[in-house]
């Protein structure tokens, strides 16, 4: 498949991805001990390819190494230098970098081990164009209750909760899973999930029970640029189930309307106007983002 073909980042040197190899003792591969961040990569003219609000990507993964206290093994221009050698390297338009860090390889053992040097991987993969079918008509969705972990704003490589509920999805018909906890919306398995009412866009305030989505932030900065009416609060089910709107955000599938939930139709059963409007300014907000990308490349002496 295509992806394989990559050529990765594994430990400071460049090799094809089919070839890449880490211990079976790495605690990433162990316990789950790492955490990992993904960019999306759009292109915003022939032949050049931007990523999307990388320094806010960054921030989010500082804070997650923070949480789980790995170090940062890179400095921020050595984190940019590289997602932009991931880009130049691969021919795919659209791509979707990934990072992870773990915490390295060591004995067998829940206590952090000393003097271990985290183990870093980067990779590219194709990023395919979001289907203009999910664009026109949406997207259907299924709830279900929130049994992860505490710790969701940890952008964690601990993922089997989010993958079961993935996974629920599918088994179901339909591509996301909207979770509530104690009656209260809390995400999507692998999306932020905001929701339209009465005019007005609403989510979850950002806690501990749910990731700090890069999307959720950008629709919100440009929900409020345009004068739409915002707010950030608790949202019970009833009111998920009964919204005009909702919407599901992500750095991977960026701006989707939920047109079912549970088999029924949200609002008209169709994208409305709420949506419409952020998923246009939203495209807009990906041509700014190159422009900028486009100066950092210059300030980083990178070949543009």
């Amino acid at each position: 498949m295509e992806w394989q073909q990559a050529t990765c980042y594994l430990n400071g040197e460049f090799v094809p991805l089919a070839s890449a190899r880490i211990p079976v003792l790495d605690r990433g591969f162990i316990f789950g001990d790492g955490v990992y961040e993904v960019i999306p990569v759009d292109q915003v003219r022939p032949g050049f390819s931007a990523p999307f609000r990388a320094h806010e990507h960054f921030d989010r993964f500082d804070r997650s190494l923070a949480a789980v206290r790995i170090a940062n093994p890179l400095a921020r221009d050595e984190w940019l230098r590289l997602l932009a050698r991931l880009v130049e390297l691969h021919p795919w338009p659209r791509q979707s970098i990934y990072l992870q860090v773990t915490r390295g390889v060591a004995r067998r053992d829940h206590v952090f081990p000393a003097g271990v040097t985290p183990t870093v991987f980067a990779v590219s993969s194709p990023w395919p164009a979001i289907a203009a079918d999910q664009i026109e008509n949406g997207t259907a969705a299924v709830t279900h209750a929130d049994e992860r972990w505490l710790h969701c704003e940890i952008k964690s490589t601990s993922l089997l909760g989010n993958v079961l509920m993935k996974q629920f999805a599918i088994e179901h018909d339909a591509t996301e899973t909207v979770l509530f906890r104690n009656g209260f919306l809390t995400e999507g398995s692998s999306t932020n999930i905001l929701v339209m009412r009465g005019g007005k866009l609403l989510a979850p305030q950002k806690s501990n029970l749910i990731l700090p989505g890069i999307t959720y932030d950008v629709v919100f900065e440009i929900a409020r640029a345009h004068d739409l009416p915002c707010e950030v609060r608790t949202i019970s089910e009833a009111e998920v189930r009964s919204a005009d709107e909702i919407l599901l955000s992500s750095s991977g599938r960026e701006v989707l309307a939920i047109t079912r939930l549970d088999g029924k139709p949200v609002g008209e059963g169709r994208p409305g106007p709420g949506f419409r409007r952020i998923h246009a300014w939203y495209q807009q907000a990906k041509r700014d983002a190159a422009v900028r990308w486009h100066a950092e490349l210059q300030r980083l002496a990178v070949a543009v």
